[in-house]
């Protein structure tokens, strides 16, 4: 190489075990330090990369008669992504087992990977002539922009964040707060203090349609301050954006949901992860990140508090508590001193049987209901099951409407008569009669939110029913306009799924009840009564929101097992009981937070190419840990189908391993992955295959 020419180290997009390396080595005409972007050659395309680490002084020389190919862009305009970035894409990219340049790539906003550097040049120069777009604080509400007085808990809390910054004590705190407890409010007030020290803020919320309300919470608060949202319902320009005033140091505060955890942040100062008990934190496509553990891994990096918030922590974060590896700050009390809401729980075996077999609501809940419409009070009504019928059925030759494509039933949508797919999407019109038999009676079995709506409507006649679910909030401010028509007091009935249990700041609503949430108590997924009872403490919580009302506000529960413990528990109000029984039952069968866990997932053309390329890889897992000396240290399952195995046509099968030490289960798949890529090649038909590491649905 001439003396002229660079030799640099480039992270592209390429899987982890691919034969090309984590790094391609390129030549420059100029130095170029870490973190610069810029395109390269590849074959005979062109892609975006990132200069990753300094070539080594002794790296290898080329083979004779070979050259490295030249850099082909630089982006000059853009800064270089920080060392505390690309560290945090390393440690990301080594823990999930994935290749970083296929990180890295992924979590830039897709505009910039299609961009020259001339179009980026001037998109950045336009960024920086306009002024940068700051909070209106008429975007919230009055009583937003005005402080509150503080309860003793939310001053505690706030103590305990500062006492935490002052002695370099760099263990997240968990903001264990009732709700309604006034959460919000000390994130608002540990954002001011990390504004105030010139630094920048990052907020994560679990989903998108958390984002404007608390935008709005935060843009009433700090008018004049550059407020910018980072999630995927953004527009690819809105996203770019966004993503430059981050990077820049020109945005103040970051709201987003978990791929903004990946926003670079030249100043940060502070990381709040609100709901952080929520599964949606947990990447599941590509590279499976859990953007809860990342904050905690990038707040300890950068030295600045980290506040974990939420009335139902996970039980690893509790148990972190526990073990003194977490601060902990209770919230004790609702905001005002209102009460919870009363729990009762309905024993559906003990009513009589309904005309027509089916009961929509028990008597007492359904005058429940109505003397709250009486009072001009609000009701919610959550059923976590979107669609009017999970399912069509024959009375004559028992045909019921599966999918063709997967091994899922069709979901009955009355409004537009159709049989969907809530897995593949291939969507039906309803027959008008049995395909198989020709029978024409046939009938929905089950029932959705779109069916307890219509049934709601029907016992109740002057009610006015809304419905929150997937199906409903497709269009564009469809979601802000429900929310807004239940704001203004203009729904009695809101039926909805768990969209309607997060977050929301119902001030009218004193009644919520669960209508047929029993299923999460028997799943095959240890982590369903963990999500149970999160979803209906959350849920309980939007009942008694207003104070003055928080005292007659109730919580009903349809159930046919009323002795269940959980439901014990959710009666108390009591969290520490249900994480206590939960973790024994845990230590006792060796599951998180006692071990770790990695799925491998295999899809192929049929359900045996599956079977045999993870029984195959199991046996070698199993001879790498014998040679590893981590011959017990680590057990692996045999291959199984997951409870929808078959989907779009693609048939899978997962092979579960788990093991006491978490640095023993890493050393194993570091270096049995590779061996797994080789493997695909020997199975015709394996369409992919994918590791999850510290999975959240089994």
């Amino acid at each position: 190489m001439t003396a002229d020419l660079h030799r640099v180290s480039v992270a592209l997009e390429t899987p982890r075990h691919a034969a090309l390396g984590a790094c391609l080595s390129y030549r420059s005409e100029q130095p170029l330090a870490p973190g610069t972007l810029l395109r390269v050659p590849l074959g005979r395309r062109e892609v975006p990369g990132l200069v990753w680490d300094a070539e080594p002084a002794d790296a290898p020389a080329l083979p004779e008669g070979s050259e490295l190919r030249e850099v082909a862009d630089v982006f000059d305009a853009l800064p270089p992504l920080p060392a505390d970035w690309r560290a945090l894409v390393n440690f990301a990219a080594a823990y999930y087992q994935r290749g970083v340049g296929e990180l890295a790539m992924a979590v830039l906003p897709p505009e910039l990977r299609k961009m020259d550097s001339a179009a980026l040049e001037r998109r950045i120069t336009r960024l920086k002539q306009r002024p940068a777009p700051v909070a209106d604080a008429q975007a919230g509400t009055a009583a937003g922009a005005v402080p509150p007085v503080l309860a003793a808990d939310q001053l505690a809390a706030l103590e305990a964040i500062a006492a935490g910054v002052a002695s370099a004590d760099s263990r997240p705190l968990l903001l264990h707060g009732v709700t309604g407890s006034g959460k919000t409010e000390v994130y608002l007030h540990a954002a001011a203090d990390a504004l105030a020290r010139g630094q920048q803020a990052l907020v994560l919320v679990p989903e998108i349609n958390l984002t404007p309300q608390l935008e709005a919470r935060f843009a009433a608060r700090f008018p004049g301050r550059v407020l910018v949202s980072l999630h995927s319902g953004l527009t690819p320009a809105q996203r770019l954006r966004h993503w430059l005033l981050a990077h820049l140091g020109l945005a103040d505060l970051v709201l987003g949901t978990r791929l903004a955890i990946f926003a670079p942040l030249p100043r940060l100062g502070l990381i709040v992860v609100d709901e952080e008990h929520d599964p949606s934190f947990k990447q599941q496509e590509g590279a499976r990140y859990s953007a809860r553990d990342l904050a905690v891994w990038r707040a300890h990096q950068r030295g600045v508090p980290v506040l974990l918030g939420s009335a139902t922590p996970s039980l690893e974060t509790w148990h972190r508590v526990q073990q003194g590896r977490y601060r902990r700050v209770p919230l004790a009390q609702r905001i005002g001193g209102g009460a919870m809401p009363r729990v009762r729980l309905l024993d559906m075996g003990r009513l009589p049987k309904a005309p027509g077999g089916e009961r929509v609501l028990a008597p007492q809940l359904l005058l429940a209901i109505e003397q709250r419409i009486a009072r001009g009070e609000q009701s919610l009504l959550l059923l976590n099951r979107r669609g009017y019928a999970p399912v069509l059925q024959c009375g004559a030759c028992g045909w019921k409407s599966g999918c063709p494509h997967c091994s899922a039933w069709r979901v009955f949508h009355k409004g537009d008569r159709t049989l969907r797919c809530h897995h593949c999407g291939y969507t039906e019109r309803v027959p008008r009669a049995c395909p198989d038999c020709g029978n024409l009676d046939i009938a929905p079995v089950g029932r959705g939110t779109e069916k307890l709506a219509e049934q709601i409507g029907a016992l109740l006649p002057a009610a006015r029913v809304a419905r929150i679910d997937a199906d409903t909030t497709r269009g564009a401010g469809m979601l802000e306009q429900q929310l807004a028509a239940m704001h203004a007091g203009e729904v009695d009935v809101l039926v909805g799924t768990q969209m309607v249990a997060k977050g929301h700041d119902f001030r009218r609503v004193t009644l919520v009840a669960a209508v047929n949430p029993d299923s999460g108590l028997f799943s095959s997924d240890f982590r369903a009564p963990e999500r149970l009872f999160a979803l209906l403490m959350q849920a309980a919580g939007r009942a008694g929101r207003d104070a003055a009302q928080a005292a007659a506000s109730e919580m009903w529960v349809q159930t046919w097992n009323p002795g269940h413990p959980l439901y014990a528990a959710l009666v108390a109000h009591d969290y520490e009981r249900f994480a206590t029984q939960q973790l024994a039952e845990r230590e006792a069968a060796g599951l998180p937070p006692f071990a770790a866990l990695a799925l491998i997932r295999a899809d192929a053309k049929t359900a045996a190419v599956a079977q045999a390329f993870l029984a195959e890889g199991a046996a070698e897992a199993e001879d790498l840990a014998r040679e590893l000396g981590l011959d017990g240290a680590v057990r692996v399952y045999r291959p199984v189908p997951p409870p929808v195995a078959k989907v779009a046509d693609v048939e899978r099968m997962q092979l579960l391993l788990e093991s006491a030490s978490r640095v023993a289960l890493q050393r194993l798949l570091a270096g049995w992955l590779p061996r797994l890529d080789e493997l695909k090649a020997r199975h015709k038909g394996l369409l992919r295959w994918a590791i999850d590491v510290d999975p959240v649905a089994i």
